[in-house]
């Protein structure tokens, strides 16, 4: 069985698990509505999507 030959330092672990940090969500705001859209995304507000009209537009 492999067994390590010296113990892995805090540093190394660390470098190790920077891939691991929850990233934060990107919003932007949108042209049209002023509302936070996820890029990529529908602005489900106005319904649309890279200045298309793809949803019918919500009242609310």
């Amino acid at each position: 069985m492999a067994v390590p030959k010296r113990k892995t330092t805090p540093s190394k672990r660390g470098m190790r698990r920077s891939h691991d940090a929850i990233p934060r969500s990107v919003y932007q705001e949108s042209k049209d509505s002023g509302e936070l859209v996820r890029p990529h995304h529908i602005d489900l507000k106005s319904g649309k999507y890279r200045g298309r009209q793809v949803l019918p537009e919500r009242e609310d």
